[in-house]
């Protein structure tokens, strides 16, 4: 019970230090992309090529007032910030980054934590995450910040359902809520040689389950809670210094973790297809997995980022008949498709 006790934390605190370096890594990435996008140089004074910017704007914020206004809700305005930032990073815990590893006589899991309702954890985190942003909005008393908070709140409510609606269709296929077991199943191959991920299996799913998560971690296009040049900052207009610096890392944490997840669901996850041709096994078959892992991960995140400085905003009202109009409709249809052929299928 002890020795499980300590690998349960010595996991938690290697994923939140690995998750605030990737954090610090993909806002310079992003600010060398944006430059790359738009003509410019981008941040090339603090540290080789700019390295260390990020560090520097982090203990700017640090070092920053905490101004709260002064008809805000104090206790709802300090308590907002913490539960997105524990939201989002509570929920990497179910996420599998390998299959197992060796290590001192132990076979040691690749995830923090090995739930056998893995999707259904993440779903409802995922829902909880909007409350942070919400009650950052109401307890401002600001009209700027309480019109972004609920403008979070219906984008929420109307693209959570196509997105549950997408993984149904992975569910049915997988016939498990475990993660590990989903990634399990995308490890073997179809017809060609190709690998059976759920991407090739369920490619509208995909689509409609990628747009759901630019929707549900507030990216362009669809920042709406948070658009400038209608909200002046939309939910965290009267935010400064660290609690805003933690409202910006629950961004980029939600970033890492959607990536993630659509890495899990849909593109074969940690699965190396070439374990057996490379002779790999045991711990360097883990770590060809991690990396395996690491590298999908990074080109979804780099798509994320790229996608921001290439569409434009959304209108509200596009955003909301996107969503119920188009998105729920394709989904439906799609979860209809998938159980009819699985069913003829069983039949047969």
């Amino acid at each position: 019970m002890f020795e499980t006790a300590i690998i349960a934390g010595a996991k938690i605190v290697l994923t939140l230090i690995t998750l605030l370096t990737l954090v610090v890594l993909t806002v310079y990435t992003e600010r060398r992309v944006s430059a790359f996008v738009q003509d410019r140089v981008g941040p090339n004074r603090v540290g080789p090529k700019g390295l260390l910017q990020a560090v520097a704007d982090v203990v700017k914020l640090l070092m920053k007032e905490d101004i709260v206004p002064k008809n805000a809700n104090k206790p709802i305005h300090d308590l907002a910030p913490m539960i997105s930032i524990g939201v989002a990073m509570s929920t990497f815990a179910v996420i599998p980054i390998g299959s197992t590893m060796t290590l001192f006589g132990r076979q040691i899991d690749m995830m923090i934590a090995d739930v056998n309702i893995g999707i259904l954890y993440i779903l409802a985190l995922t829902s909880m995450g909007v409350y942070g942003i919400t009650l950052a909005g109401w307890s401002s008393n600001n009209k700027y910040s309480l019109l972004g908070g609920l403008r979070s709140s219906a984008q929420l409510i109307s693209y959570e359902l196509s997105m549950g609606v997408s993984i149904i269709g992975v569910l049915l296929i997988s016939g498990s809520l475990e993660l590990d077991e989903i990634v399990g199943k995308q490890a073997a191959t179809l017809w060609g040689g190709i690998p059976a991920w759920n991407v090739f299996l369920q490619p509208v799913a995909f689509v409609t389950f990628v747009v759901a998560a630019f929707a549900e971690t507030n990216r362009l296009p669809f920042d709406l809670p948070e658009a400038e040049p209608e909200l002046v900052g939309g939910y965290h207009t009267e935010y400064s210094g660290l609690k805003f610096g933690l409202f910006m890392l629950s961004e980029y944490v939600n970033m890492i973790v959607a990536s993630a997840i659509i890495v899990t669901l849909f593109l074969g996850g940690y699965a190396f297809p070439w374990g057996e041709q490379f002779g790999l096994s045991g711990n360097s078959l883990a770590v060809a997995e991690v990396l395996t892992f690491c590298v999908k991960t990074g080109l979804v995140m780099f798509f994320i980022i790229m996608i921001r400085w290439t569409l434009p905003r959304f209108r509200y009202d596009q955003l909301m008949r996107l969503g119920w109009k188009v998105m729920l409709p394709i989904a439906l249809a799609n979860l209809v498709v998938t159980a009819s052929i699985l069913a003829l299928m069983n039949w047969a």
